[in-house]
């Protein structure tokens, strides 16, 4: 019975220890997002955004899977130009567990009183990715995704890491109109 009280505990321990993206998305309420159906890179954009090449390379395949996906063809002259945007901060977590054991009752000093602590330290890289979506015939954004989560530095991981990443921000194209 101590079992099946466990298990809810043990999946949602599951559950936040995954790595997980948060998203947000804004849009222009008065456009008209079913016109659009080709897109292409906002080269000056995309040129700026301080990341290596290879990341880079990364993020925009993975907007191609998407985008095709949703039925967008790249285009010389297209509907839509796509522009991204990163940053990242480092982030630390220190973790203190302090113990005490002994015996006596109530406040004061107790000489069988002992303690014993562990600290740890551990640093993490949090990086956000924004996707514009910018009309290219009027020059002006409609659309942004934001997507803010862990970052890895493991070769293996990082395609799949930064697929997540622009999956998650662009599930929220076209916006639902409510």
């Amino acid at each position: 019975m101590k079992t099946l009280k466990l298990i809810p505990f043990l999946l949602l321990l599951i559950l936040t220890s995954c790595s997980t993206v948060t998203v947000y998305s804004d849009y222009d309420k008065t456009v008209d997002f079913t016109p659009y159906k080709t897109y292409a890179y906002f080269k000056p954009g995309i040129d700026k955004v301080e990341i290596s090449d290879l990341d880079k390379r990364r993020i925009l395949r993975a907007i191609d899977d998407q985008m095709q996906a949703k039925g967008f063809t790249k285009s010389e002259n297209p509907d839509l130009l796509v522009n991204i945007f990163t940053k990242s901060r480092e982030q630390v977590d220190v973790n203190q567990f302090t113990a005490g054991w002994g015996y006596g009752w109530g406040w004061g000093w107790n000489p069988y009183m002992m303690y014993g602590g562990q600290t740890t330290v551990s640093t993490s890289t949090e990086g956000t990715l924004y996707i514009d979506l910018i009309d290219a015939k009027k020059k002006e954004m409609i659309w942004q995704g934001e997507g803010v989560g862990t970052l890895t530095r493991n070769i293996d991981k990082k395609d799949e890491k930064i697929a997540e990443f622009v999956a998650k921000i662009l599930a929220q194209y076209p916006p639902v109109k409510k």
